[in-house]
């Protein structure tokens, strides 16, 4: 009858609290565990294994086993435990550790979590799970141990977080201050611009001013002549009409002949156009200065971003070039870096619509460039292959590789990549923009929006140790 107690306590206890089970479930390994230790255990541990043998398991399997619920609650005789209790205080036991039995207690009850007495609770031994007090605090100690364990990974991770941030709050400053700095040296650029074309629109106001003021010039000194002559005909005609008969019979003639020479002379008229062209300056001005502007200014259809770049790169500081050097900067671990691979990402994605873009990549040896989902792993080894959402063109060891890592035949060495997204028609396109030879498309599924994906090698004895988004005009 011992030997069969024995082996039935072995049956019912669970591995995790030495406790006859309390709703105890069964998973499909077949190894039973009380629901509350089970789900105490994948709440600490972040996964759903058996805590015996690992092995996966699903939600369904949190059933309660009321078979062997039933088996465990009347082999433990839970049914009377407040009776017993009862019984217990009447008899002026107060379990406490120590009673007036026994300085030493040398139990312990399992069920209850606690010393007895093997005097005042020699019925509780009867009906609950009893073990030496030894045993009990080998095993409880290895189970606060294992609390430990986990309170120390919980603070560790923690600190990890702690440090990040710290990493973060300082590269923050140094952006802060490095963007201040390129955007008043882009500014500046864009002033001096203006302050040339505000030059060059003001000698071209005074130019026509001083042109214009020689023509007055000329035209008025001509009426100064014409004025002057007409001024002695005048003078000469009066004289004329002073004189008596005879002397006036015989001048007169020479006297209204050059009078009515100079009667002759055409009406002096103002000069057409002799006022500055205001319209011509001040018309449209904002508009034809910034058509001017357009032609310094360059538009970048992709721009990269430096909180994804990998440690190993470094970007220009437009943001449109990439290349790999020997030594790493130091960056924060942001959760948008890629820190496995040397890549980076564009700053903006697409969800729809069509959209494209060229990169010049020369003789580099070692890039891939394409287009990745937003959830892609950054941190961890993946494959440029479509079941990780990467779509790309791979250039190594002198071969153009596709997403699904077979050979592309190119009829020559690319300089240049043309990439292609369709994204309503779930399409990727890549050509040479030279003379637009189709490389090869690839058509998916898109359930997320995609980014432009860079990746670059070392350059090696290559001339060129830079790849780049090629700039078109506004």
């Amino acid at each position: 009858m011992a030997d069969r107690r024995t082996f039935l306590k072995r049956y019912l206890r669970c591995n995790r609290c030495l406790k006859i089970f309390r709703d105890p479930v069964t998973l499909g390994c077949n190894h039973s565990f009380c629901l509350s230790c089970l789900e105490t255990f994948w709440e600490q541990e972040k996964h759903r294994n058996c805590p015996a043998c690992k092995r996966k398991s699903s939600k369904e399997d949190t059933e309660v086993n009321n078979a062997l619920k039933e088996l465990a609650d009347s082999f433990a005789g839970r049914q009377k435990t407040e009776s017993f209790r009862r019984e217990k205080q009447e008899k002026g036991c107060d379990g406490m550790l120590v009673c007036e039995h026994s300085n030493d207690p040398q139990l312990f009850c399992v069920d209850e979590q606690r010393a007895v007495c093997p005097v005042c609770d020699f019925p509780h031994q009867q009906s609950h799970e009893v073990i030496s007090v030894e045993e009990a605090v080998s095993v409880l100690k290895e189970q606060l141990k294992s609390d430990l364990k986990s309170l120390q990974d919980k603070r560790n991770k923690y600190k990890q977080v702690e440090e990040t941030y710290n990493e973060v709050r300082e590269h923050m400053k140094k952006q802060l201050l490095s963007t201040e700095r390129q955007i008043r040296a882009e500014f500046n650029k864009l002033h001096q611009i203006l302050k040339e074309e505000e030059k060059s629109r003001l000698a071209a106001l005074r130019e026509e001013e001083e042109q214009k003021g020689r023509t007055i010039n000329r035209e008025m000194k001509m009426i100064e002549e014409q004025i002057s002559s007409l001024s002695d005909s005048i003078s000469a005609v009066e004289e004329e009409l002073q004189k008596h008969s005879m002397p006036f019979l015989s001048s007169y003639k020479d006297t209204q002949s050059r009078a009515r020479a100079q009667g002759s002379v055409s009406d002096p008229q103002l000069v057409s156009g002799a006022l500055i062209d205001v319209a011509k300056h001040l018309g449209n001005l904002s508009f034809r200065v910034w058509e001017k502007m357009k032609e310094k200014v360059h538009f970048s259809p992709v721009i990269l971003d430096p909180n994804t770049a990998n440690r190993w790169l470094y970007l220009s500081d437009d943001l449109t070039s990439v290349r790999r050097e020997d030594t790493w900067q130091k960056l924060p671990n942001n959760p948008e870096r890629n820190i496995k691979y040397p890549t980076v990402f564009g700053s903006e994605g697409f969800s729809s619509g069509k959209h494209s873009w060229e990169v010049e990549v020369g003789d580099h040896p070692d890039w891939i460039v394409g287009l990745v989902k937003e959830s892609a792993d950054r941190k961890e080894e993946r494959s440029a292959l479509p079941k990780y959402r990467i779509w790309c063109l791979w250039y190594c060891s002198g071969k153009y590789t596709n997403d699904v890592g077979q050979t592309v035949k190119v009829k020559k060495s690319l300089q240049r990549i043309r990439v292609e997204l369709d994204y309503d028609r779930w399409e990727v396109s890549f050509y040479d923009p030279k003379d637009m030879t189709h490389i090869y498309t690839y058509r998916d599924t898109f359930t997320e929006k995609l980014f432009p994906f860079f990746s670059i090698g070392k350059a090696g004895d290559a001339k060129t140790s830079d790849i780049k988004i090629c700039q078109t005009a506004i």
